[in-house]
């Protein structure tokens, strides 16, 4: 049996007074397509940039792919932060942003790589190719990232609200974007998601998560729409006549 991806040993993480993650323990299979899902402030973020060996946290051991996060070579990790910002006036292509993720060179000028364009299809974002990237819509945006982080095959994906900016036909197909990619690849996904139907239908796990876990396992039964809700603390509308 393989090692698992991720292994989370009574992590916490403190800002100050602030307690944003306590111990979680955890272990997610390699090859995973994991979906973490629960409320603002609930610490996905910061769990994904312990992952990502950005953050080291306050107590406890995380290894990734049999390592300290921090020790890792960076092509084995892809990650796409949630926030994604590129100065209107950059003179760059798509192409040479994705090619980035290759070259780890900025900036970068040469003519289009085959392996960045190749990620481009895969993150259907090749038509973006030769626009600057200046003129995208976050959206386009989003694509142009994943397929750059998608570029150089990294063993593990960590993506931090991908969809964000992308309409409902768009992240329908991102999502059989990254399945295609996974099954090319072998590489672990972990994605923060508000999708919980999307969760359900393409992912292998889900990872329930308020500063602590709350649930993992299974994505068709632990997105449940009785867990979420109770994740979520909300028990449903109620509708009224005005």
């Amino acid at each position: 049996m393989s090692a698992p991806a991720v292994e989370l040993r009574d992590v916490a993480v403190r800002f100050g007074g602030l307690e944003a993650l306590f111990g979680v323990t955890l272990d997610i299979p390699a090859g995973a397509f994991a979906v973490i899902f629960g409320p603002n402030g609930g610490g996905k973020t910061t769990l994904l940039r312990v992952i990502a060996g950005l953050l080291t946290p306050t107590q406890g051991e995380a290894r990734v792919l049999g390592s300290r996060p921090g020790e890792l070579p960076p092509q084995r990790v892809g990650y796409v932060p949630q926030v994604k910002r590129m100065d209107p006036l950059v003179p760059a292509q798509a192409v040479e942003v994705v090619t980035t993720g290759i070259t780890a060179r900025w900036p970068w000028r040469g003519g289009k790589r085959p392996e960045a364009m190749e990620a481009m299809r895969a993150a259907g974002a090749s038509h973006l190719a030769t626009r600057r990237v200046g003129t995208l819509s976050g959206g386009e945006l989003q694509r142009v990232y994943l397929a750059r982080a998608m570029a150089r095959r990294p063993e593990l994906l960590l993506l931090d609200e991908p969809a964000a900016g992308i309409d409902m036909a768009g992240e329908a197909a991102m999502y059989h974007a990254l399945i295609d990619y996974q099954r090319a690849s072998g590489c672990s996904i972990i994605m923060i998601s508000h999708d919980w139907e999307g969760a359900r239908a393409h992912a292998s796990h889900a990872l329930l998560i308020n500063r602590s876990v709350r649930a993992f396992g299974p994505a068709a039964e632990t997105a449940s729409e009785r867990a979420l809700l109770a994740l979520f603390g909300h028990t449903g509308h109620v509708q009224a006549t005005h």
